[in-house]
């Protein structure tokens, strides 16, 4: 399992990217898009929407079931990958390149783990 030392996690298996103090990206980890295979389908948010830490912000569809992907902070989506749309495949190509959406104005990042503490996670979970 690839887990980069510079990302933040989540415990619903999400990867956060600090581009500032209050401008994140955000995917599936390599654990998430392992346990799911083959994604098919991606349904990002609009650019402009709230997202609030825990709540649904996306969801993957594989060919095994759909999945919920959480938002790891609240605030406001800036950006989604368009790529995304029409290649959902490049999430489990490379989940840490396939970012899904841009969140700015990020507050509620209090429950985000270092990778140590992400696989000590995923450890527990197998």
């Amino acid at each position: 399992m690839n887990t980069p030392k510079e990302l933040m996690y989540t415990k619903d298996h999400e990867w956060v990217k600090f581009i500032d103090d209050t401008t994140v990206v955000m995917g599936i980890t390599d654990y998430a898009q392992h346990a799911l295979g083959d994604l098919v389908f991606v349904n990002l948010p609009e650019v402009g929407d709230g997202c609030t830490a825990g709540e649904p912000v996306a969801d993957v569809e594989s060919v095994k079931a759909v999945s919920d992907v959480f938002c790891p902070v609240t605030g406001t989506v800036s950006k989604i990958n368009e790529e995304l749309l029409d290649a959902p495949e490049k999430i489990n190509e490379d989940p840490y390149a396939a970012w899904m959406c841009e969140i700015s104005d990020v507050t509620d990042k209090e429950e985000l783990l270092t990778a140590e503490q992400y696989e000590a996670l995923v450890a527990e979970e197998e």
